[in-house]
């Protein structure tokens, strides 16, 4: 089938094309812009500041801490920045947080969700 006939003809093929690359450009952009950090500058700040809670493979040392191997760069850069802002409030979170630069921030945050993790469901009995 020709699709370049097709989209001619109802104009929606092409639209519909510019849209995608438009959004796939926009992701891709947003993607390489969140993970901006340095990874051996993140695994420094990592062994020298959250291994003792977080670890230095991401999971977490006691029940009450998070695991944050493999958690979205986005989404621990922004935790980060609420706990400096004390937007957020933990009493070890936010002392810790007002030390780190946006810098450290960044590169933390690339390290940790750099990290594979894997899962295995339980097998049906």
């Amino acid at each position: 089938m020709d699709l370049g006939a097709a989209a001619r003809g109802r104009g929606v093929l092409n639209g519909g094309l510019v849209l995608v690359i438009a959004i796939s450009a926009t992701l891709g952009l947003a993607a390489a812009k969140a993970a901006a950090g340095d990874l051996e500058a993140g695994r420094k700040k990592v062994r020298s500041t959250c291994r003792v809670c977080h670890g230095v493979d991401g999971i977490g040392t006691n029940p009450t801490v998070p695991n944050l191997a493999g958690e979205s760069d986005r989404y621990i850069v922004k935790q980060l920045r609420a706990f400096r802002a004390g937007e957020r409030n933990h009493a070890q979170m936010s002392i810790i947080a007002k030390g780190l630069s946006d810098e450290d921030i960044e590169n933390v945050a690339t390290y940790f969700s750099a990290i594979k993790v894997t899962a295995t469901p339980p097998k049906a009995r």
